[in-house]
């Protein structure tokens, strides 16, 4: 089962919470271990950028760069409504830091009546694994032309793709 959702990473736990009619619950309760994948850094690499030199570019063969970590966890479901009013003002904290939102209290303030409605989780992280694509077999200059029509391009991820690629380039790129 798969829940797109905010969360708190913080050192080994991570912390987040879903609404109570969501039918994830019954599998964390039947399953209690997890695995939370963050995915970023995503971009579309067309043909044409892939072509090698001297081959047509619609030859070319597409990919896509990202950055994705999954980490295995064991979840502890959290229910009591003191220690889901913390879970929820530290995502606040750390999801709005200007402190631009409410108090969050069990007894009072705008989120109360809403504590009844979800359900939070400690996700005890127990191990980690990383995969990053970014052409790295590839010639630097090939690296760099991508980088170029990534910065070209500006859609919404190929600025992150872009500044991985060149960080894993060792700043060879110049740009």
């Amino acid at each position: 089962m798969v829940v797109p959702t905010h969360f708190l990473l913080d050192g080994d736990h991570i912390w987040l919470h879903l609404a109570r009619p969501n039918p994830v619950w019954r599998a964390v309760e039947a399953e209690p271990r997890v695995t939370l994948t963050v995915l970023d850094d995503y971009a579309y690499v067309p043909t044409t950028w892939r072509a090698p030199v001297g081959v047509p570019p619609a030859d070319g063969v597409p990919t896509s760069y990202y950055a994705t970590v999954q980490l295995r966890c064991t979840a502890t479901v959290i229910d009591d409504a003191a220690e889901k009013a913390e879970v929820l003002h530290r995502q606040l904290a750390a999801l709005q830091p200007a402190g631009d939102h409410g108090p969050v209290r069990i007894d009072e303030g705008p989120y109360h009546r809403m504590l009844s409605g979800i359900r939070a989780l400690r996700l005890d992280v127990g191990s980690v694994t990383a995969k990053y694509k970014y052409d790295d077999h590839k010639p630097i200059e090939h690296r760099q032309r991508v980088a170029a029509h990534l910065e070209q391009r500006g859609q919404a991820r190929d600025a992150g793709a872009r500044s991985q690629l060149l960080r894993r380039l060792g700043g060879a790129a110049g740009t």
